[in-house]
């Protein structure tokens, strides 16, 4: 069993290639490569999507949350890969099943986000996921990411 990894910001941004307004993790709690992870996403009344979601009652659209969870299942990957991002390697998000919404998720609160890693078949990474606020759950979601290699062709294959 691996030692848990925490992340700050500046860790989180050498794994990621999203910056702001789409990078949506701040901060890594617990990371255990090959198994789970735990980040943290702070929920701003500044955040760029409140302006027009909603203006009289703001509410974080339930595909940010998606996209934040993606986001956290990249940040295990690589770490359960052993891989920095860089002009030729990242993960990209390719499905999601069994999403589900729960509750709004508003400004003010501190997401949890919670990803496990269910398999890895063949470069396709499976993870159970969920989000939640003050211990009660927002959303869930399972997630597959895959690599993308460009430029790691051997000559003469085709991309």
């Amino acid at each position: 069993m691996s030692e848990p990894i925490a992340m700050d910001i500046e860790a989180i941004m050498r794994q990621l290639p999203h910056r702001y307004p789409f990078l949506l993790v701040d901060r890594v709690r617990e990371c255990v490569p090959g198994e789970r992870i735990v980040a943290l996403k702070n929920v701003t009344y500044d955040e760029p999507f409140f302006t027009g979601h909603f203006p009289s009652r703001p509410v974080m659209p339930g595909v940010m949350l998606i996209e934040a969870l993606a986001q956290t299942c990249g940040l295990l990957a690589f770490k359960t890969a052993g891989v920095v991002p860089n002009d030729h390697t990242r993960f990209y998000f390719v499905a999601i099943d069994k999403a589900r919404f729960r509750k709004p998720v508003e400004p003010g609160d501190q997401v949890v986000l919670k990803a496990t890693l269910l398999r890895s078949f063949k470069g396709i990474w499976k993870f159970q996921c969920v989000a939640e606020v003050d211990g009660a759950e927002v959303a869930a979601a399972e997630i597959m990411v895959a690599p993308e290699t460009r430029g790691t062709e051997k000559p003469g294959e085709a991309q």
